[in-house]
């Protein structure tokens, strides 16, 4: 169970920036009630020394994490980044939840298809049901409950 004492530990691809895409995934984590997260990513730290010192930087951001957020979009911009980031993410057994480009239906490769265990389009209750399912390997059961007031 996903708590404030044991958050569900993740990290979002990225370019080593913070664009609008990669905050956003946060506005979402954010306005879901009751649950929590550490996120182990850090794109402020982009090392120098090129692109074995970056990929090295990623492996550690990555390590700690129970599921890895892919922004399609953002493989759009850096394929290679993002697909290195997917890529150890299965290789070291975590759990990769790919979110469609946000407000838009463009096509999302299928290497990077194949590379994740779920793809959500972008919806807070998508994006925590699947960090649970997949990261926390919980056994999700949502139903919606509407009101109707009788005259």
């Amino acid at each position: 169970m996903i708590s404030q004492s044991d958050p569900v530990r993740i990290f979002v691809g990225h370019l080593w920036e913070t664009d609008d895409d990669y905050l956003r995934v946060f506005e979402y984590l954010e306005s879901a009630r009751h649950f929590y997260y550490a996120n182990s990513g850090r794109p402020e730290l982009r090392p120098s020394g090129g692109r074995d010192a970056e990929r090295e930087e990623l492996r550690r951001q990555i390590a700690p994490a129970e599921a890895v957020i892919i922004v399609a979009s953002h493989h759009r911009r850096a394929p290679e980044l993002i697909e290195f980031q997917a890529r150890f993410a299965k290789s070291a057994k975590k759990a990769v939840i790919l979110m469609m480009s946000f407000g838009s239906t463009s096509a999302i490769s299928r290497e990077l298809q194949a590379l994740a265990d779920t793809t959500i389009d972008w919806s807070e209750r998508a994006l925590t049901e699947a960090l649970r399912r997949y990261g926390r390997h919980e056994q999700v059961a949502q139903w919606d409950s509407i009101d109707f007031k009788l005259d």
